[in-house]
């Protein structure tokens, strides 16, 4: 029996997480290389430009003008292809059950507490309400069909108010229907509310609710997402 290995998981290096960038865009995306060609070859010329605009013009000024634009025109094109990667993983994950957790989890930040399992799981229909606790107050997530979730989502808000009175509680429904939000608008939707309570509050609030949440990890948890394989890989 071969010994487990006690070394540390080597981690990909930078350009193997550029690469992996790359493909994962281009697949959504088949015109990226000239986009990202094109955005490189504007940073230059803008670089160039202006080396001849600013006296003394001299071949030496020309070209750190030009280096210049190069590493900027670098810097446009990975900005470009990170933001493109995270369209490509939200057209991805688009109407797949465990979404909503997806993005509560990589898309908030720091300011607000949430978490990528559901507080409430309809086990025969998978319906799902997520939670999430910020500034702006609660918010309440419910992914699945809007008529099957009303119990879950009517639950949670009551649990809610009982230890957060006069804490705001939001509810937002995924999808394309009206009054509800797509799941690439979700993360932003939710950090837009207004703050309405301080950071003490908040703290507060997010140990009331704990304290009172039932475990659901014996629940069949929606399984449409494998965040490995659909979270667009950053460059570090």
């Amino acid at each position: 029996m071969a010994a487990r290995s006690s070394a540390p998981e080597k981690r990909p290096g930078f350009f193997s997480q550029l690469r992996t960038l790359f493909r994962f865009t281009r697949e959504a995306y088949r015109w990226l290389p000239y986009a990202l060609i094109g955005v490189l070859l504007a940073g230059i010329a803008l670089g160039i430009g202006v080396g001849f605009l600013i006296p003394p013009v001299a071949v030496w000024s020309i070209i750190l003008w030009g280096v210049t634009g190069l590493m900027a025109g670098a810097l446009g094109a990975m900005i470009t292809m990170t933001r493109l990667s995270t369209k490509a993983m939200y057209r991805k994950i688009d109407g797949m059950p465990g979404a909503a957790g997806h993005v509560l989890s990589t898309g908030l930040g720091r300011k607000w507490s949430a978490s990528e399992m559901p507080v409430g799981v309809n086990p025969r229909t998978q319906e799902a309400v997520y939670r999430a606790v910020g500034r702006g107050g609660v918010v309440i997530i419910g992914e699945g069909a809007r008529g099957r979730l009303t119990r879950l989502v009517n639950d949670e808000r009551s649990k809610v108010q009982r230890v957060a009175s006069g804490v705001p509680v939001h509810v937002f429904y995924v999808g394309h229907g009206p009054d509800e939000v797509p799941i690439k608008d979700l993360a932003s939707t939710i950090k837009a509310l207004p703050k309405k309570i301080d950071r003490a509050t908040m703290a507060a609030v997010i140990k009331r609710i704990d304290s009172i949440s039932q475990s659901v990890t014996s629940l069949p948890i929606p399984k449409g997402v494998d965040p490995t394989k659909v979270r667009a890989p950053r460059p570090r």
